[in-house]
């Protein structure tokens, strides 16, 4: 399940450093309004036997905006995306932002003008295919060839090898932490975009938006839908297109 938050906003362009950046302290500072006991347990310690945090969110969206060279281009009307499978969670989200004429976004103001539930699709037939919007990280074991440890900071990328089995092990462990079946796999990996770099203030992380084949129970698949695929998905990686 998620959120879509439209607003308008006069600003015409977004510092590459809060494009999503920002959306985490969002997230926690409307549970800390509306759940506060929710929001210190995901904060604190996380959801289920792996300690995740099983949220997610998109960049900001501006449909009608210019392309402007060397920024991220902003005007008008947009829309941003949260999303979790904790019904909880989006629940808090919605009675928050419903309280709300503004959203600070890394110093631009976004001027709400509605918040609608989403719910994810069905996924009947087991199979989904999912494109995300901004880029997935994935950590590998920073070992070389012959096994040896390299390096403590292995960020992958789709194409390396060590990449598919360390993002299928992630999905299981969503599956794990939310009570789901955890017999979810990665039949292939269809599409990949161009390697970007974020700073969400914990450091730069790289990845590339990805789009790939899963195979798994709907309601697996429906919470990965909501939650995104890949790592930090709480700072906004991995966020899945709608």
């Amino acid at each position: 399940m998620r959120l879509q938050v439209e607003f308008v906003t006069s600003a015409e362009a977004i510092p590459w450093s809060a494009v999503l950046s920002p959306g985490r302290s969002l997230v926690y500072d409307l549970l800390a309004r509306t759940a506060p006991e929710l929001g210190r347990k995901l904060h604190e310690s996380g959801w289920g036997p792996h300690g995740m945090t099983p949220f997610g969110y998109g960049a900001p969206m501006f449909p009608e905006a210019r392309r402007q060279r060397g920024v991220y281009a902003a005007g008008g009307k947009g829309f941003l995306e949260l999303g979790s499978p904790l019904l909880a969670v989006v629940e808090a989200w919605a009675t928050g932002l419903r309280q709300r004429e503004l959203i600070d976004w890394g110093g631009v103001a976004f001027r709400l003008l509605g918040v609608t539930i989403v719910d994810a699709p069905a996924f009947a037939a087991g199979r989904a295919r999912l494109r995300t919007a901004t880029p997935v990280v994935m950590k590998g074991s920073g070992r070389d060839e012959q096994g040896v440890r390299r390096s403590r900071q292995a960020w992958l990328m789709p194409t390396d090898s060590e990449f598919p089995a360390y993002f299928e092990g992630n999905l299981r462990r969503k599956a794990e932490t939310l009570g789901l079946d955890p017999d979810v796999s990665l039949e292939r990996i269809t599409w990949m975009g161009a390697r970007r770099t974020f700073n969400v203030g914990r450091g730069r992380k790289p990845g590339a938006p990805i789009e790939v084949e899963l195979r798994g129970a709907p309601e697996t698949l429906q919470a990965l839908w909501s939650w995104g695929l890949g790592q930090d998905n709480s700072a906004g990686f991995g966020w899945v297109s709608a």
